[in-house]
């Protein structure tokens, strides 16, 4: 038997704070335990001591001073480290958050602060019925985001008090997640391919969750646009360095929103983190695919990514043309099957082709690679030489182009032979000025080779861009996914082709429409609003005829074609380097740019990486390639360990097939971007 004193010197006193959801303050709890005894056991007592009924299995404890939950409620506090200045405190697992969406909404719902934010993540795409949630994640918006111009106006309006969607009743409120057979073939909802809404017949599977039809049309359906002045005083990134403070706030993937410091009801960024859209599908993507739209179409507004004044008006034109869509009673009509299969016909057409996925035709098959062989102009930049352009007979197979100085001459040697694996391709187009060009940056050991090809009309653009574009990822004219990029290429080219036959817009229609609210500010500065009306309403006529999820999967479209899509941009400094530079991370690559002139110096693909890792008391990253190829850098712009878990999480994405019961690898993203390996 043990004496008292034998029992005092083995036990000590542990305060707990507690965290309860009915009181305003937290009240401090006095145990008395043993180093001996369990986590679990810890919580039973204090529940014992506080004796208030109610369900407090969603609580669980926090530690503090080591900034982290106490989950595995069979280890001991020894084990844990804990000791009598611990400060624990006893609080739900779950709490509000306030997430802004790609589209602008803010909705308010119940979210594991105790979860990594991976699983955080997919919760919540989850209520809000968006499929492929690894392709998003939260971010922290930094101070500039917030930032408002200064009017001269002194007179200003009191800020409006915004709507805010409340889904506080979701599934997640209680701890349990949302039911994995949601997204299961049979189980999916289904949306009309045309429009977007819920077919009527499935909205019964809404009815356990908060997400109702009128709550999922919000987030279905494009938004008003904002007024010029909203859209003035929003911050817009100037340069590069710009951009790059805005993705300095990437939560971490793999620890959770407590350990991060965020706050209860605080307010994040939910946002599509990767630029690889896979398996868009109209009829379970309708939300998806609308959020996806809403993100491209922010960054053109605030030229977070940059593109041409004809390019802009494309962009006008389409968000013209889905927003008189969407704001149309005509859009809940139902449509026949016809229609349905030319949206999945060009569905098919628009879908990104991620590297090393499983292509579905048998052309992959083809021993004969096709070939291109035809007069393209060529030039070469050289210093202090004008841009002139000289003909060439060109010849492409496989991934790579020769040029000879005629055609009978193609069976000798070539002028240059050059491998496209791994160059940039950029578009260098002016539909109106007749001018179809093809700029290509190609990797040398110094640097990057540039050249520009200049085709005589659209047809013969469309075939070389596509067929240069696949041989940049590896890939040859014989893969599934070349005439479907020759076909969106042309289709874009038309877009932009504008009609001066093409009938005038109503007066009526011009006076109603208010252009500034489709293009950015600054392109709004350059015209007049009738004029500007005009040639958005021109450039609609080739737009007019599409339903509505056909044009965003355009807009989607033309937003990928831009050149710089996709890159995420860093200020990092580069062993050795005594100035800052831009490292722009893609889906597929790593690109070294000049920070002051933009200008790319560098390519490294991912295909060529063979390992990669942090030093995390130096705080750089090393990369290392084929052929003993070496690149280090640190970040200076935000914690390395978000570029290192960029890397591995586009590695995670390109091991993705379709298979549509497929369930996450998490533990292999966790490997690929936790960086402790």
């Amino acid at each position: 038997m043990l004496s008292s004193t034998d029992f005092t010197s083995a036990s000590w006193e542990l305060v707990v704070r507690v965290d309860h959801p009915n009181e305003e303050q937290q009240k401090d709890v006095t145990l008395r335990v043993s180093g001996d005894l369990h986590v679990g056991g810890v919580m039973l007592k204090l529940v014992e001591q506080i004796n208030i009924s109610q369900d407090w299995s969603d609580f669980a404890l926090w530690w503090e001073q080591k900034h982290c939950w106490l989950l595995k409620t069979h280890w001991t506090l020894d084990k844990y480290g804990v000791q009598a200045d611990a400060k624990l405190l006893f609080t739900p697992q779950h709490k509000m958050l306030r997430l802004r969406l790609p589209n602008l909404k803010m909705v308010r719902l119940r979210v594991s602060f105790s979860a990594v934010v991976f699983k955080a993540v997919s919760d919540i795409c989850k209520i809000l019925n968006i499929r492929r949630s690894e392709e998003l994640s939260l971010l922290k918006p930094s101070g500039d985001y917030f930032k408002k111009k200064k009017k001269k106006d002194k007179n200003n309006k009191e800020p409006i008090i915004e709507d805010v969607l409340n889904l506080e009743s979701s599934p997640t409120a209680s701890g349990s997640s949302v039911s994995p057979g949601l997204y299961s073939k049979t189980m999916t909802p289904i949306y009309d391919p045309i429009n977007g809404t819920p077919v009527s017949s499935t909205m019964t599977w809404f009815s356990d969750s908060p997400l109702t039809e009128q709550n999922c049309s919000i987030l279905a359906f494009s938004q008003p646009p904002e007024s010029p002045e909203a859209l003035a005083d929003m911050y817009q990134p100037r340069s590069l360095v710009d951009k790059a403070k805005l993705n300095a706030g990437w939560l971490d993937s793999s620890r959770s929103l407590m350990e991060q410091g965020i706050q209860e009801d605080e307010q994040l960024l939910l946002r599509f983190k990767y630029y690889s859209f896979f398996d868009l599908n109209p009829k379970y993507d309708a939300v998806r695919i609308n959020q996806l739209y809403e993100q491209a179409r922010w960054a053109i507004l605030l030229e977070e990514i940059d593109c041409t004044e004809e390019e802009m008006l494309i962009f006008a034109a389409l968000q013209y043309h889905i927003s008189k869509l969407s704001s149309s009673a005509e859009t809940q009509d139902f449509t026949s099957e016809s229609e349905v299969d030319e949206i999945e016909a060009a569905l098919s057409n628009l879908e990104v082709t991620l590297e090393g996925g499983k292509a579905d035709s048998l052309l992959e098959d083809i021993t004969d690679i096709p070939k291109l062989a035809d007069n393209l102009k060529l030039f070469r930049p050289k210093k202090l030489l004008l841009k002139a352009f000289k003909q060439y007979w060109f010849v492409f197979k496989d991934t790579s182009i020769a040029y000879f100085k005629n055609k009978e001459l193609e069976q000798g040697e070539p002028v240059e032979k050059l491998n496209l694996r791994g160059c940039e391709v950029v578009p260098d187009v002016n539909v109106a000025g007749r001018k179809f060009g093809i700029k290509l940056l190609i990797p040398v050991a110094d640097g990057m080779n540039e050249m520009y090809l200049r085709c005589d009309h659209e047809n013969q653009y469309a075939q070389w861009m596509a067929a240069c574009m696949l041989a940049s990822k590896g890939k040859t004219m014989a893969d599934s996914s070349y005439q479907p990029e020759v076909l969106n290429i042309l289709s874009f080219l038309r877009m932009k082709n504008r009609n001066s036959a093409s009938q005038v817009a109503s007066s009526l229609e011009n006076m109603d429409m208010k252009p500034e609210c489709f293009v950015s500010p600054r392109c709004a500065k350059k015209h007049k609003s009738k004029q500007l009306a005009a040639r958005i309403l021109e450039a609609h006529q080739n737009v007019a005829q599409m339903p509505l999820v056909e044009a965003k999967l355009r807009f989607i479209q033309a937003w990928q074609s831009l050149p710089e899509f996709g890159l995420t941009y860093y200020l990092v400094r580069f062993k050795g380097s005594k100035k800052d530079d831009i490292l722009g991370v893609s889906y597929n690559r790593l690109i070294k740019i000049d920070a002051a002139t933009g200008i790319p110096v560098t390519t490294w693909r991912f295909t060529n990486i063979k390992q990669w890792n942090v030093n995390w008391e130096t705080r750089q990253v090393v990369i290392e390639f084929d052929q003993n190829v070496f690149t280090a850098f640190t970040c200076l712009s935000a914690d390395c360990k978000i570029v290192h878990e960029y890397i591995g999480g586009y590695i995670f994405l390109s091991t993705r097939s379709k298979d549509q019961n497929e369930t996450l690898d998490e533990d292999l993203f966790h490997k690929l971007t936790g960086g402790q390996d």
